[in-house]
């Protein structure tokens, strides 16, 4: 796999000092969304790369790789509300599928912001709670709103791993893939822990008894 990963990023080196490159981030951050197959943030960490250079702008980077995903997101959400029908027919046909598809639903609703947030740091992951979010109807609005954050978060911290750290990825592309995952990783964790921490439920004090004098 990280030899494939290698030839990817390669290919794509060499066409990164050239203003095409912000279509291809473009491109390539809206399909990733919907079939994720070469993991979109290669592409904005290599635009990044390509800024710290002089060729590019990382301003750019950042929005194109933040607008394609957003796009991409929406049209995966398009794609799950469209066909929900099947799809949920085809959950329901096995109760194993049904059990997760309502798992999922339920999941949505009850930590649907910051479940879009972290799916989005994870390659594949983000493709299945925005196609679901679609089947099951989440609110369009909110998840429009929280997918917004998550994509212009992602693109920045991809662009600026490429930007300020480039010059350790030019030669080793695999330890850019693995830390670009770690860090997707950790800030899913992270989110997790705010959402818990604002969840626990506090412990008020038992009123005083009143001690009669007899």
């Amino acid at each position: 796999m990280f030899a494939i990963l290698d030839n990817v990023f390669n290919r794509l080196e060499e066409v990164s000092n050239s203003p095409w490159f912000y279509a291809i981030i473009f491109v390539v951050a809206m399909l990733d969304s919907v079939i994720p197959v070469v993991p979109s943030e290669s592409v904005v960490i290599l635009g990044g790369i390509a800024a710290a250079q002089g060729d590019l702008n990382v301003g750019f980077v950042i929005a194109a790789g933040a607008l394609g995903a957003l796009i991409g997101d929406n049209l995966a959400y398009g794609i799950g509300h469209r066909f929900s029908g099947p799809i949920q027919r085809w959950y329901n046909s096995k109760p194993k599928r049904a059990k997760k598809l309502s798992w999922a639903s339920r999941q949505l609703e009850t930590r649907g912001g910051s479940l879009l947030l972290t799916a989005r740091f994870i390659p594949g992951g983000r493709t299945a709670i925005t196609l679901t979010s679609g089947v099951t109807r989440q609110h369009r609005l909110r998840f429009v709103f929280f997918v917004a954050i998550a994509c212009a978060i992602w693109a920045s911290y991809g662009a600026g791993l490429g930007y300020f750290f480039g010059n350790r990825f030019k030669d080793n592309h695999t330890t850019a893939f693995l830390i670009a995952f770690a860090t997707s990783i950790a800030f899913t964790f992270l989110i997790e822990i705010i959402r818990h921490a604002r969840q626990k439920p506090t412990v008020e004090p038992e009123p005083a008894t009143a001690v009669g004098t007899g």
